[in-house]
């Protein structure tokens, strides 16, 4: 049996402060709680993203101000993060490892990255815990290799993924899906190829259907490859969430949408997007659910 190719680097932790609202600490508990449970034996470990790759999705000025740590004040304030060496080695390593990934998964079908999903940053910058748009880098790294032609990003983190509509806004070879809380981050929303605007508090039931639905159309269209961000900030117990969504509906969506590209033959490229459980473990055990789901299916 294959296993999935599963991306992980111990630089996906950085020293951001112990009382930072950001829990940095699950990418290391994550790896850890994948080899326990026996998801993976051993992880693929990436190199730092090249800044000739980065440049496919990013300015030269902003990617030497973070490389420099020259960024001013605002730009630092907007991402959130204290711009030190452990980030920017971190910014790097992560959307290094989501080119991997997704290089990874034309190979096997499937593969994961167990960080990834920073889908706030745009081409001049980064916002909200988000540095380098490591989906978007490596969607244009296949793109230009000609190891894709058609590319789906399915975001299903609860904020909108807003950095990836206004990279690709002009790209004919991306198609930008966004299922977000209404009410949520940012504020002034961008516009994706496809976006469904979930009102505040809802369940399982009306968010499987809708996701169901939107699949279906989806599926009519002739992409040839997936990104699915599958931030776990949709459950009811999130600090920055606002929907009421299960441990059992988070599990069914990873399923749904694994299952409906994989039995396609579509390559998909899973990553982490956000989450901000107020109970540590279970943030742990839900961005699991997408490794999980992959590795079912290998």
């Amino acid at each position: 049996m294959p296993s999935l190719p599963i991306v992980n680097h111990e630089d996906y932790f950085a020293k951001i402060g112990d009382d930072h609202k950001f829990p940095i600490k699950k990418f290391g508990e994550l790896a850890n709680y994948l080899i326990k449970n026996k998801v993976v034996n051993n992880f693929h470990k990436p190199y730092p993203c090249s800044e000739e790759t980065l440049r496919r999705a990013h300015s030269e000025n902003y990617i030497k101000n973070i490389k420099n740590k020259t960024l001013d004040k605002n730009g630092v304030k907007k991402i959130g993060f204290p711009l030190v060496d452990s980030v920017v080695q971190r910014s790097f390593t992560a959307t290094g490892g989501t080119v991997l990934a997704s290089k990874l998964a034309i190979k096997n079908g499937l593969a994961c990255n167990t960080a990834g999903g920073s889908h706030h940053a745009n081409f001049e910058g980064g916002a909200g815990y988000c540095i380098f748009n490591d989906v978007a880098v490596a969607a244009q790294y296949l793109l230009d290799r000609g190891l894709a032609g058609r590319i789906l990003i399915v975001d299903l983190d609860v904020h909108q993924g807003n950095g990836n509509s206004d990279i690709f806004k002009n790209n004919r070879n991306v198609f930008t899906f966004s299922m977000h809380s209404k009410s949520n981050y940012p504020a002034k929303k961008s516009i994706s190829d496809l976006d469904v605007e979930l009102d505040d508090n809802m369940e399982d039931k009306q968010y499987i259907k809708l996701l169901k639905l939107y699949l279906n159309q989806l599926n009519k269209e002739n992409f040839d490859y997936i990104f699915y961000i599958a931030g776990v900030d949709i459950h009811f117990n999130d600090r920055l969430g606002k929907l009421k969504i299960s441990d059992d509906g988070i599990k069914e969506r990873d399923e749904l949408v694994t299952q409906n590209f994989f039995s396609k033959g579509i390559p998909l490229c899973g990553v982490l997007g956000g989450g901000y459980n107020k109970d540590f473990v279970k943030l742990v055990e839900l961005h699991s659910f997408l490794h999980q789901s992959c590795a079912k299916l290998l």
